[in-house]
């Protein structure tokens, strides 16, 4: 496991080490951007670790936009960039956040340059699942949540690689159900090129919701008709508090944990749970 030793991974994460398994690792991807992706990612694995969960946020997003919206900067030589490409563990990526039972491997900007090694490197789809072992198999992380970027690029396809499912956030707008026939297109590929053979959509997510205009309405009845049982009963709705919390470097339920964003945010964690097969967990009180 790396030169790391159960010392340091009680310290890394605030739970004592005890083995569990198996890991559940989801990607949270839309290659169409502004829906919400990493708002879901981030406030997601906040509410799952707020529940007890031990939860790994793993950036993989050259706009580092998830690593800024828990608090961190941007810091030359953090990001899975190396790893990714065979250098050193990405164990040694994780760090700790300002909220208990949740780490991240931070990104920046360098990330940009993983398409273009990747793509000439052996074993260039598999690369985020060889770098993620060391993790899961450490047994210190009940969720690994993976930020993609909103683009169908390698980091995103090594993402699909690495995933048990895929959470996909749509916007309550008539566009909302363009590009998911990419997403099917690929989860098909990988699936019969034998890279990822139980892939999947684990849940299609609404978000930017406001329920007094009949569009809205009518998108979620449009997509619930179209992905059945696949999508959320939880409807994230567009709140300017939600939109307000990552320039303080804060989840919602850290930020405004009374807002209806934070309590959208809550029971999408109770359904991620229940779709998990576990039972539901109750929110410790404040």
């Amino acid at each position: 496991m790396s030169n790391w030793s159960v010392q340091n991974l009680e310290s890394l994460t605030g739970f004592p080490f005890t083995l569990r398994v198996p890991t559940k690792v989801i990607a949270v991807a839309n290659q169409k951007g502004g829906v919400g992706k990493t708002t879901t990612a981030v406030n997601l694995a906040a509410c799952l670790a707020a529940v007890g969960k031990r939860v790994l946020l793993f950036d993989l997003d050259p706009q580092a936009n998830a690593t800024s919206g828990m608090g961190l900067e941007k810091t030359e030589g953090a990001s899975a960039y190396h790893p990714l490409l065979g250098e050193g563990s990405l164990l040694d990526k994780v760090k700790p956040t300002a909220f208990e039972g949740l780490a991240i491997i931070p990104s920046e900007v360098d990330l940009c340059g993983v398409d273009v090694e990747l793509a000439r490197s052996e074993n260039h789809l598999l690369r985020v699942t060889m770098a993620l072992k060391p993790v899961v198999d450490s047994g210190q992380f009940d969720l690994i949540i993976l930020d993609c970027p909103p683009s169908v690029g390698m980091l995103t396809l090594n993402a699909f690689a690495a995933a048990e499912g895929l959470l996909v956030p749509l916007q309550c707008e008539y566009y909302s159900l363009e590009g998911i026939s990419m997403l099917h297109r690929l989860i098909n590929q990988l699936r019969e090129a034998g890279v990822n053979p139980a892939l999947d959509i684990f849940g299609v997510l609404m978000t930017m919701y406001d329920g007094r205009t009949k569009l809205a309405q009518q998108v979620v009845s449009e997509v619930q008709q179209h992905f059945g049982a696949k999508v959320f009963q939880t409807l994230i709705p567009r709140s300017t508090r939600l939109a307000e919390a990552p320039s303080f470097g804060k989840p919602i339920i850290h930020y405004d944990k009374y807002s209806a964003s934070a309590a959208a945010y809550e029971v999408l964690a109770q359904e991620v749970l229940a779709r998990l097969g576990e039972p539901p967990v109750a929110q410790p009180e404040s």
